[in-house]
């Protein structure tokens, strides 16, 4: 029986990793680290610019330097805290690199996967600590290549981000792909923008406007059901 899809293509923050835990502990231990105290207030305000700021990457309004290099800076401009927010965010950097919590069903369904289709992680993430949490999770080993637009000089929902991906995928097929992630901004525009099938993880009921994902699962193993 031929398979309906060859190649899958998965996002890593919120469909392989913990993303929520790795910034939790990130900011955390890089606070205690500085002898900051974290509030619930700061805390708070630091997901609002990171989250506003990352949505300006996703639309090339702005790279992703000025993400990373602009949000503490803005943050300790706010609380008025006298510190470095680029030597802070590279400490913080370090911090990410070393959480690589598992979601559920990660390993053991890229286990399964992986011996009869061809895997490859697209992200946006930063270079250095993305690879150091595929790494550091053991998930690396399951993939054929990893896609980070850092390296690629694009980034997800951008056309140009997949075709790039799509040119160093031996015997690539568009309509044997399918994309897994958790942004409908990012991974299913992103597919969608691609030419391909598109799989929204959503552990909740979603509120999708007007992009629609070819399927909806609520957790990982639901994927099964998809490429039966």
């Amino acid at each position: 029986m031929m398979k309906k899809y060859t190649t899958l293509l998965f996002d890593v923050d919120g469909t392989l990793l913990d993303f929520s835990d790795a910034q939790k502990q990130a900011l955390k231990n890089t606070f205690q680290n500085y002898h900051l105290s974290l509030t619930k207030d700061i805390e708070e305000r630091y997901t609002i610019i990171n989250d506003e700021l990352w949505k300006q990457f996703e639309k090339g309004i702005i790279d992703k330097k000025t993400v990373i290099y602009t949000r503490f800076v803005q943050l300790f401009k706010e609380f008025n805290i006298k510190e470095d927010g680029v030597a802070f965010e590279n400490d913080y950097q370090i911090e990410l690199g070393k959480s690589h919590k598992k979601l559920p069903f990660a390993r053991e369904v890229l286990e399964t996967l992986s011996q009869d289709y061809n895997l490859y992680v697209v992200t946006n993430g930063v270079a250095q600590t993305q690879y150091s949490r595929l790494k550091e999770s053991g998930l690396h080993i399951y993939f054929q290549d990893i896609f980070i637009s850092e390296n690629i000089g694009y980034q997800k929902p951008r056309k140009e981000y997949f075709d790039y991906c799509f040119q160093k995928i031996p015997f690539f097929q568009l309509h044997k792909t399918l994309i897994i992630g958790d942004s409908l901004s990012s991974d299913i525009q992103g597919g969608i923008n691609a030419g391909i099938d598109t799989c929204f993880i959503c552990s909740d009921i979603p509120k999708i406007d007007d992009i629609k994902p070819t399927y909806i699962i609520q957790n990982l193993k639901d994927i099964y059901k998809i490429l039966k």
